[in-house]
Order: C-alpha cells, then sequence, then structure tokens
C-alpha cells in the first residue's frame, strides 16, 4: 500500500522555467466547471475579495500506485501533503482575509470526492478535466506514465477576479500552504 502522508527526502526541486510569468494581471477566465461537492464553480465569478486557487498533477490513493517514476518529476510528488497542508492552515487563511480556498487538477469529480472525504478537506476540488483553465491562461502542464497530460503544481491568487500573484514553482508542497499565508499576511488588500 503506498503512502502519500509523506515526502522522501530526495525529491527533485523543480526550477522556474518563466511558465507562470505571464500570469499576474490577468483574469480568471468566464468558465464554469464540476466541483466535489456536487456543485460548479465559475472562476470567472469567484467570490468577491480573495481566492486562493492551488493547482496539483493529482492525488494518489492508498490502494494504488503512483506512476511510474513520479518521484523523479520534479513537482510532480506531494499533492497530498500540499492539501493536507492547506486542511490545516485553511482557519487561518480564512482569519488573513482570504474568502475561498479551492484545489483545482484534471482528477474527475468522483476521484476528488473521495480525497476530500478520506483527507478532511474543508474547501472544494475543482474538476477541469479537458484543461479549459490550462488554455484559457496558458498554463504549464506535463506529462506521466498514464497520463497524456497533468497540471504542474502552482497556485494563484485571485483578488476580485484578477490573479495578483502566482506561486512557481511550488516546492515544497508539504508547507506550500505556510509560504502562501505568509505572502498573505505580507500583501493584505
Amino acid at each position: 500500500m503506498a503512502d502519500h502522508t509523506s515526502l522522501p527526502p530526495d525529491l527533485p526541486v523543480p526550477i522556474d522555467d518563466g511558465a507562470a510569468a505571464h500570469l499576474p494581471g490577468r483574469r480568471m477566465p468566464g468558465v464554469t466547471l464540476p466541483t466535489s461537492d456536487g456543485g460548479t464553480v465559475d472562476l470567472g465569478a469567484l467570490p468577491a475579495g480573495r481566492t486562493i486557487v492551488y493547482l496539483y498533477p493529482l492525488t494518489g490513493r492508498p490502494d494504488a500506485e503512483l506512476p511510474e517514476g513520479w518521484e523523479e518529476i520534479p513537482g510532480a510528488r506531494g499533492c497530498t501533503t500540499e492539501a493536507c497542508d492547506f486542511r490545516d492552515h485553511h482557519e487561518d487563511l480564512r482569519r488573513a482575509g482570504v474568502s475561498a480556498v479551492f484545489g483545482l487538477s484534471s482528477q474527475n469529480v468522483d476521484y476528488q470526492r473521495e480525497v476530500v472525504r478520506r483527507l478532511r478537506l474543508p474547501f472544494s476540488m475543482i474538476s477541469d478535466e479537458g484543461f479549459v483553465v490550462a488554455e484559457a491562461l496558458g498554463l504549464p502542464t506535463f506529462a506521466a506514465e498514464g497520463h497524456a497530460r497533468l497540471y504542474a503544481r502552482l497556485t494563484l491568487v485571485v483578488d476580485d477576479g484578477g490573479i495578483t500573484h502566482a506561486f512557481y514553482p511550488v516546492f515544497p508542497p508539504n508547507t506550500h500552504a505556510q509560504q502562501v499565508l505568509r505572502w498573505v499576511g505580507e500583501n493584505p488588500r
């Protein structure tokens, strides 16, 4: 059984290839996508205020192996630990002025619903199986064994529909929510 709750010590560090440099100042696209809670979200009409949208490749399940070579792909491993860090700091982010937090991946809503339940996440996941957001914003993606395309890990700070900041690359993923919390504290609206 795979352990997705910890990271190996020799995880490769992703490099900043500039693939997210164009994002600050862009508006979120007006696309409606399904969420793990059975609803939908229009990314062009997010709640007023500050929203955090963290994008991730895929969350592993305890009963399934990760794709071949997953740990050798810089930035791939750590989706579960990242989700848990956002879970553990969700209330801190809310107190710091964040209106909403969403995770977004290309996994289907049933897969995401299981992750939300198993990890007890206090926020919804957004499913973008068709990579609509990647196409609209020019987001970085990559391929892995068994997956023709996955989202690269990045986090968007969205203020009233506009992207204020993009965290990319994200490393280490298991403390990323804390990094976002520090940035939010240093950059009030």
